[in-house]
């Protein structure tokens, strides 16, 4: 992961602190990698987005077994720098600076040494389409409806999730939905 941080530049690498920060804080569901990517892209540096999930990933665990340990900013660093591969200089700036403004916030919550091990929910869309015809059959008229969920993983890594349902099965996916309503209005 080092080699592929050195290709990002402080700025765009101290947003992406930033955000796993405010994930591991509970206060974004999760880290647009695919946006970033698409804006680092756009300022010209060739980086590809299974490197900076991969990245991402990384710095995650970083601030989050540091977390679990309650590691002072220069434990941190002095961590990072006994490393195999040291990381860029530019980057431990930036992670000495983010931890020392906002690591205590992680360690401070009231699950640090738990944190998330299952993904969480973004949002969600759909649209409803009517398949006219196929290559193997002339007349289809078949109505099905598509959903894709936004959903962010435990690393806070933001994905969509696609999927299609007849309407017999998209009927079946509203009534356990409206069963989860009156459910959680007992709560």
């Amino acid at each position: 992961a080092a080699d592929k941080i050195r290709l990002i530049p402080q700025d765009f690498f101290a947003e992406l602190c930033e955000q796993i920060i405010q994930h591991l804080n509970h206060k974004i569901p999760g880290v647009n990698t695919a946006e970033l990517c698409q804006r680092i892209q756009t300022s010209g540096v060739d980086v590809n987005i299974g490197d900076l999930a991969k990245i991402a990933n990384t710095l995650s665990f970083l601030f989050s077994t540091a977390a679990r340990n309650n590691l002072s900013t220069e434990e941190l660093i002095t961590t990072l720098g006994s490393g195999v591969s040291p990381l860029p200089k530019h980057a431990v700036q930036v992670i000495r600076h983010v931890w020392n403004e906002q690591g205590k916030a992680i360690a401070a919550s009231e699950d640090a040494g738990n944190m998330a091990t299952v993904g969480q929910f973004v949002d969600m869309k759909w649209k409803l389409g009517v398949a006219m015809s196929s290559d193997t059959c002339r007349s289809l008229k078949y109505p099905y409806v598509t959903v894709t969920l936004t959903v962010a993983d435990p690393s806070g890594q933001i994905t969509d999730k696609s999927f299609e349902m007849t309407i017999p099965q998209f009927k079946n996916f509203f009534r356990q939905f409206k069963e989860m309503a009156s459910v959680l209005e007992t709560v």
